[in-house]
């Protein structure tokens, strides 16, 4: 097997410069390591070539919540597998606005997507900062030159609130046949606002291990499969899952798996239940639990109880603070949809009483004019945490 070299995607427009690259990879001519052209070239870690799956495409990187990033083994028929599946899921093939980093899985699905389409992409220039003017300057360009029918684009929830609130970029947002938000937590409220604008919106759950987004709108895409394990784990199945992480036979062992149909498995550290309809629901990650008192909380349901009961809220990120009576408070930074409001821990506990356990309702509130974020839209939970505790 090939080993991956390294290939570096620039930002902005010049990241389409990585079609033909991309397309040798698919080809299983020339397995990559995408990485962002600005930062030093990765180091590929030793490996045995005959851990090397048959088909590699990608060696992509992992978000790096915890630990060390890793990088994921992806094949072209996994790839391959995710871009059809999200087609069949959207309604057919389409052109897609690339408005994410181009060396993060979910960049790179768009370019991926627009290459087993046979469609050409447009780049929305992220150099500056994205901008719903800018967005709605590309998603122009998009219409112009597009071949197909259909127009897509895959957006971070903070992308997405920035274009509701901007009239052209609403107005643009709302023209697209299908737009994907994942990366992160979609607020209930957000979520909701979009829709009621008419916004085509599909929530997507996955990860780097997954090939992107495999699950949408709490939905498995027809080639995946998931569950729910006795730690209540997430685990996803099915044809897009990777083969393992470059170099990490240990990891590799530790959270993948192939059953007796050949059905490869990666266990997540994500927490989560499937709901009366059937549905995905994302509790949050194993790591963030908050144990208060002896009793275990979970910040996702903490975090989806206020956004979809407490009104003044624009978003939230629900963390535990160490403390010397408790071993840890629950504690929720927020920011509000008008920054002259007051909101108190007691505000809180009273709009939650009965509809949370006693034990998860917030015993602290930090109000915060951005929620800090890292990556593709990921909450920056240590910025949050200092932050809190600095307001103590």
């Amino acid at each position: 097997m090939t080993p991956p070299r390294p290939l570096p995607v620039p930002a902005g427009p010049d990241a389409l410069s990585v079609l033909t690259d991309l397309e040798a990879a698919l080809a299983g001519r020339s397995p990559v390591v995408p990485y962002a052209a600005e930062l030093a070239p990765p180091v590929i870690p030793p490996h045995d070539p005959a851990d090397l799956p048959e088909g590699l495409a990608l060696a992509v990187g992992t978000s790096g919540s915890t630990g060390r990033p890793k990088r994921a083994l992806l094949t072209a028929p996994a790839l391959t597998a995710s871009a059809t599946a999200t087609h069949h899921v959207l309604g057919g093939s389409g052109s897609w606005l690339l408005a994410l980093p181009a060396h993060h899985i979910a960049g790179l699905q768009v370019l991926l997507r627009s290459l087993i389409a046979g469609t050409r992409p447009v780049a929305l220039d992220l150099r500056g900062g994205f901008t719903a003017a800018a967005f709605a300057r590309a998603a122009e360009t998009l219409t112009a030159s597009q071949s197909s029918p259909s127009r897509y684009t895959s957006l971070v929830p903070t992308q997405l609130s920035r274009l509701l609130d901007d009239a052209a970029g609403l107005e643009a947002l709302t023209a697209f046949d299908g737009v994907l938000v994942g990366g992160a937590a979609t607020p209930t409220a957000l979520a909701d606002r979009a829709r009621e604008a008419g916004v085509a919106l599909h929530l997507t759950y996955g990860m780097s291990e997954t090939a992107g987004g495999c699950v949408y709108d709490g939905v498995p895409l027809p080639v995946t499969r998931m569950h729910i394990d006795n730690d209540r784990h997430i685990v996803l199945g099915g044809d897009t899952i990777a083969h393992g992480y470059l170099g990490e036979r240990e990891l590799t062992a530790d959270s993948f798996s192939t059953d007796v149909d050949a059905v490869r498995w990666f266990r997540t550290d994500d927490l989560g239940h499937i709901d009366d309809d059937g549905r995905l629901v994302v509790d949050g990650r194993a790591d963030d639990v908050i144990i208060t008192g002896g009793i275990k909380v979970t910040p996702g349901v903490v975090e989806d109880a206020i956004a979809r009961h407490v009104r003044d809220v624009a978003d939230v990120v629900v963390l535990g603070i160490p403390d010397p009576e408790w071993g840890e408070t629950v504690c929720a930074a927020v920011t509000l949809l008008d920054p002259t409001t007051h909101l108190t821990a007691g505000d809180l506990r009273t709009q939650l009483s009965g509809i949370l356990p006693d034990a998860a309702l917030p015993k602290r509130v930090v109000v915060l004019p951005t929620i800090p974020l890292r990556g593709p839209g990921k909450p920056d939970r240590a910025a949050i945490r200092l932050a809190a505790e600095n307001h103590a």
